[in-house]
């Protein structure tokens, strides 16, 4: 026996299943899942993120339903007490994806085409290392993750910055879990860290590039100076799941090799 109608409140869980090829299990997903957009378009949308209301979770009889972070502990909590199985995931760096994989597919008896995709997973990071390993010179880079107040990022996306061939300038913060313990206090901070790159992402709210790079002193940051500021949408790189690493780290990748071809242009100049 497996579970046979799942409630996803995380977009991760609905990505994962998907690729498993166990959508069918799918009874409800989080009203921010965007990938793949089949599940937006066919499945009811039963919450938000930090939001719920569990009648509408238990509308669809779940006999699972599956969460992510604190941030959705309390409802899971009253949804265990309303007698319902929960799963908690709670990962924060590679690794702990990988470990969801292995979870979720178990849960569904899909070991199979769980390790099938943890392959796959693998083999975007292997080819990204390799074609990183050529480089001599790693750029820093700044990765935040919201604006007011200012956020560093999390534990995958610093080390996918890493896999990239960069090197996190707020590595000391990414290991918190917690937003509010990688807030940066000072702008000037991020100054002193002087980034050759900047990836903005701020959890699905619209990146306005002026007000960035307007902020004050920041017209010193390398970054700036030399235009190297990007955005990378936030269901890309912030959902702890498949695509942070089928579709962040490629873009990742991309705006390393362009620092460092606008590197090597300026050496031979």
């Amino acid at each position: 026996m497996t579970y046979e109608r799942i409630a996803c409140l995380s977009t991760e869980a609905v990505e994962t299943l998907y690729a498993l090829g166990a959508q069918d299990r799918i009874a409800g997903i989080s009203g921010f899942t965007v990938r793949p957009p089949e599940a937006r378009r066919d499945k009811p949308k039963i919450s938000g993120f930090s939001s719920s209301r569990i009648e509408r979770i238990l509308a669809v009889r779940p006999d699972l339903v599956i969460g992510y972070s604190n941030l959705q502990a309390d409802i899971l909590r009253d949804l265990a007490q309303a007698g319902v199985e929960v799963h908690l995931f709670n990962q924060h760096d590679v690794g702990g994806i990988f470990r969801m994989i292995a979870t979720l597919s178990a849960l569904v008896d899909r070991r199979d085409e769980g390790e099938g995709l943890c392959a796959r997973l693998r083999a975007v990071i292997d080819a990204t290392k390799q074609a990183a390993s050529g480089w001599t010179r790693r750029p820093r880079m700044y990765f935040e993750e919201w604006n007011d107040p200012l956020i560093s990022g999390i534990g995958w996306v610093s080390e996918l910055m890493t896999i990239a061939g960069g090197t996190d300038v707020f590595a000391d913060l990414a290991g918190h879990h917690g937003a509010r313990d990688r807030i940066i206090a000072d702008g000037g901070e991020v100054v002193r860290r002087a980034p050759d790159i900047i990836v903005a992402s701020w959890c699905g709210k619209k990146f306005q590039h002026a007000s960035l790079v307007s902020r004050p002193g920041w017209d010193a940051i390398p970054a700036v100076r030399s235009g190297s500021v990007a955005e990378i949408k936030s269901p890309d790189i912030l959902s702890p799941g498949p695509s942070a690493i089928t579709h962040g780290l490629p873009q990742l990748h991309a705006l390393v090799a362009a620092w460092q071809a606008s590197h090597a242009s300026r050496e031979t100049a």
